[in-house]
């Protein structure tokens, strides 16, 4: 069995996706010790931003008729749905941005996309996935920033509705505590937060591991 991991934070050190993902890959292992993990860090080995453009000028060019640029960005798309493909089930580390998406998986998907094998297509469908999400505040209901959140809405519906994954999401917030002094108040909270999302990767690396 092959787990599929993709890392989108761009922290080199302290990032909270990474180490709620690193739970869930640790008991996902216990699990299946002798399986293969793929792993593809997009926030530090970050692909072309203009690599979308360039694999969709190339869509109905003939590949002897493609220029080096086009079709070198066809053969990226390819090789991410490739990784994709060949893995049972997935493990995706993608933090909050700025109130949104993280433009590396943005890029991501939208390459992704341009491979006839992906386009249009439940292609995943019915493969299980973990999501693991981090946000530097609070963002649920009843705070203030409630609905500011709007990159997991847009996660979801690209992971399950688009590629049809089922999926378990795991979010841990505050993660700002201990770094921004506004935020002094709330350590109790913020520790309380950090807790249940690790108690969480445990149960989904452990569900994970168990298909």
């Amino acid at each position: 069995m092959t787990l599929f991991r993709l890392d989108a934070s761009i922290s080199p050190e302290g990032s909270a996706t990474r180490e709620i993902s690193d739970v869930v890959e640790q008991e996902w292992l216990a699990a299946r010790p002798g399986d293969t993990i793929t792993r593809r860090n997009i926030g530090f080995d970050v692909l072309p931003a203009d690599a979308w453009g360039t694999a969709v000028s190339a869509r109905d060019l003939p590949h002897a008729d493609q220029s080096p640029r086009q079709q070198e960005a066809v053969a990226l798309a390819a090789t991410l749905v490739d990784e994709l493909l060949a893995a049972d089930a997935f493990l995706f580390a993608v933090p909050l941005y700025n109130y949104g998406v993280s433009q590396h998986f943005k890029t991501y998907c939208d390459l992704v996309w341009t491979d006839p094998r992906a386009h249009g297509r439940r292609f995943l469908d019915g493969k299980k996935a973990v999501l693991t999400t981090a946000r530097g505040g609070a963002y649920g209901p009843g705070t203030p920033r409630d609905g500011w959140d709007h990159a997991t809405p847009f996660l979801r519906r690209i992971l399950e509705d688009v590629w049809g994954v089922e999926l378990t999401v795991i979010a841990r917030e505050f993660t700002l505590v201990g770094v921004l002094p506004q935020f002094d108040d709330f350590k109790d909270m913020a520790s309380a937060m950090h807790a249940e999302a690790l108690a969480a990767a445990r149960d989904a690396g452990k569900e994970l591991g168990a298909q």
